[in-house]
């Protein structure tokens, strides 16, 4: 092994080193951060097992030229929902379902059912983004909200309306 790689006890902490964490580890914290731990934990189990790396200057201006990155990408992508959250908002979305002539649907309207429909009109929402209390089993127009982060957020009106052939 290297001699800069090489674990090492930090003077006066009673042998605890300082570790890079590669992935994330219960108890001890989250991939990228850095960690004191006992230096036995990390010569035995940590380094071997690739979970951590040693706390080196250069390592730690890697990872944190790769957290200002990766904050870029997240601003970027934050945009990008609030532009979508707009648009969205200003759009309605009509479903045809089979329907009894008192309005019950057959089935029933679930996000994924939602998703499509948005997807097909160029709007790139996941069935994970909608937020249904349940599955729409009625005609009618809904409220329904789309979630793309905490922070983002819209809500988009969905018309359930009975398929022509219906015996509604």
């Amino acid at each position: 092994m290297p001699r800069s790689n090489r674990i090492k006890a930090t003077p006066g902490s009673r042998r605890m080193t300082e570790l890079l964490l590669a992935e994330n580890v219960p108890q001890v914290g989250q991939q990228g951060e850095i960690v004191k731990v006992r230096a036995g934990f990390a010569r035995n189990f940590l380094v071997p097992q690739g979970l951590a790396t040693v706390a080196t200057e250069e390592n730690k201006a890697a990872v944190e030229q790769h957290r200002k990155k990766q904050e870029e990408q997240r601003k970027a992508q934050i945009k990008a929902w609030k532009d979508l959250a707009d648009t969205i908002s200003k759009y309605s979305v009509t479903i045809e379902a089979n329907a009894n002539k008192d309005g019950h649907l057959f089935g029933s309207i679930l996000a994924a059912d939602i998703s499509e429909q948005l997807k097909a009109a160029s709007y790139g929402v996941e069935p994970e983004h909608i937020r249904l209390e349940g599955p729409l089993k009625e005609t009618g127009m809904y409220t329904v909200k789309v979630q793309f982060d905490e922070k983002v957020d819209a809500e988009v009106k969905v018309w359930v309306v009975p398929k022509a052939g219906s015996p509604a």
